[in-house]
């Protein structure tokens, strides 16, 4: 069996399921561990977590249990590794039943059979191909907020594109140095310049966790600004993004589903060339993993 660990915000936890979707496609038994989600692991956590995925109307989920968590690992993740595993990693850790993500794609995880997955799994390449069913699967519920409703539609009339910026606990000095300095000016600047070169037409769609700046950054006709779903209703951002003809994302997995959610197949999904400051970007490495995908550097330069 492979069992997956479930964590972090909505974006992370649906690369999670996709995961576990993918696995199930190639008639892997697959399940998912929410343990991460327990009140026991989210205390005195920095950011604490909701499991978002049962917001979506009857999503397959499959979960470990515990027990079939310790029968694969030997212990649960949360306690600490014994003595023989300990020397298992420094000897042969590729042995061990738990595999922590260490690179942007690692393809040997579809050889496994019996592994504790550990990881984002961010990359495209993980489950591209069956995007079409996690759309299928991937069902919104109905928002009672009628500005969505009334959104939704009017963007199935225009070329209508999704800017999404993050800032919020990006900004935070913790995160800066991880996450900053990515999608700059340069990077919005040249993105709604190559949407606006393709499509004049288009009118942009403006989502960000700090509505002042974004209302102060984006003036003129071309722009709407959605700031009416906060806390438990950003989820609807999301579905707002997918109805969008096409997508620039921030360096986040949130508007990353957005434009993956989006039906369109003539879309132009655009992002960041670098996810977090960490990353040694190559772009012909970029190229081959994001397919689909446009990509932009910090400076501005389309990859």
């Amino acid at each position: 069996m492979i069992i997956i660990r479930v964590m972090g915000g909505l974006g992370n936890q649906l690369q999670q399921y996709a995961l576990y979707r993918k696995f199930q496609s190639l008639k892997t038994e697959a399940k998912l561990d929410l343990s991460w989600f327990s009140p026991n692991s989210q205390a005195g956590m920095r950011a604490p977590r909701t499991f978002a995925l049962s917001d979506f109307a009857d999503l397959p989920i499959e979960t470990a249990s515990e027990a079939q968590v310790r029968a694969l690992l030997g212990r649960t993740y949360e306690e600490r590794a014994g003595l023989w595993e300990k020397m298992r990693r420094r000897i042969a850790p590729g042995t061990l039943p738990l595999l922590e993500e260490s690179e942007m794609y690692q393809e040997e995880i579809f050889s496994f059979r019996d592994k504790y997955l550990v990881g984002y799994w961010a990359c495209e390449a993980y489950y591209g191909d069956i995007l079409g069913m996690l759309r299928e699967e991937m069902r919104f519920p109905e928002s009672n907020n009628k500005k969505n409703q009334e959104t939704m539609q009017k963007m199935a009339e225009q070329t209508a594109v999704s800017i999404h910026v993050r800032r919020g606990d990006y900004l935070d000095a913790a995160n800066v140095s991880m996450f900053g300095g990515i999608c700059t000016d340069a990077y919005y600047d040249s993105a709604i310049a190559y949407i606006k070169e393709r499509y004049p037409e288009a009118v942009f769609y403006v989502f960000s966790d700090d509505a002042d700046y974004v209302r102060a950054r984006f003036q003129g006709p071309e722009y709407r600004i959605v700031d009416w779903n906060r806390g438990d209703d950003s989820f609807y951002d999301m579905q707002l993004m997918s109805g969008c003809h096409h997508n620039i994302c921030a360096n986040s997995t949130f508007s990353f589903w957005g434009a993956r959610l989006n039906a369109h197949t003539d879309k132009c999904m655009i992002r960041p060339s670098i996810h977090k400051n960490t990353q040694n970007c190559i772009p012909e490495e970029m190229k081959r993993l994001w397919k689909g995908w446009t990509l932009v550097a910090p400076a501005g330069e389309v990859v």
